[in-house]
């Protein structure tokens, strides 16, 4: 199964998607730990552009470990899915390899995001993942029409891993 890990910067996909992964024996692609893989520091940038290249790579990714395990989790992280376009494209590539696909949206209150992003300042592959970028992301963010199952991660952790598994399984 391809799940796409949707909400906005320091709502916990990354913390959600490490535990499920674990627990499931999944597996977590980023977003930015691929560009960082990719590109040298002087030629990464935050453009629209070359987050849709680190999401084709990803998705080759994912169709690979499908073709190895069709019974694997591939969580998508590092990609807010803000743009319709977005998830219908992972959600075409997941039917190119006949995968279900599933919608996890993190959610949390501002004062929450705000509080993660400042601790987690410097340790995040992504350099410009701040609040400043949060409150720009948050602004043109466009509701998820897709079925999708929406995870509170102002919640104890272990409740919201229960909520995804319940989707999941």
């Amino acid at each position: 199964m391809i799940v796409l890990m949707a909400g906005l910067p320091g709502t916990g996909k990354t913390t959600v998607a490490r535990e499920l992964a674990s627990r499931l024996a999944g597996s977590v692609l980023s977003k930015d730990a691929i560009r960082h893989a990719l590109f040298e520091p002087r030629d990464v940038e935050y453009s629209t552009e070359q987050d849709d290249f680190c999401m084709e790579v990803m998705l080759q990714a994912a169709a690979f470990l499908a073709r190895r395990d069709a019974g694997r989790h591939v969580f998508l992280d590092g990609r807010v899915f803000s743009r319709q376009y977005q998830i219908e494209r992972v959600i075409a590539a997941a039917q190119e390899i006949n995968q279900p696909w599933m919608i996890l949206e993190c959610v949390c209150a501002e004062e929450t995001a705000r509080q993660r992003l400042q601790s987690q300042a410097g340790q995040h592959p992504a350099q410009n993942r701040n609040f400043q970028l949060y409150c720009e992301v948050k602004a043109r963010f466009e509701p998820i029409t897709r079925e999708k199952t929406v995870i509170d991660t102002d919640r104890p952790l272990n409740e919201c891993i229960e909520l995804a598994l319940a989707s999941l399984l």
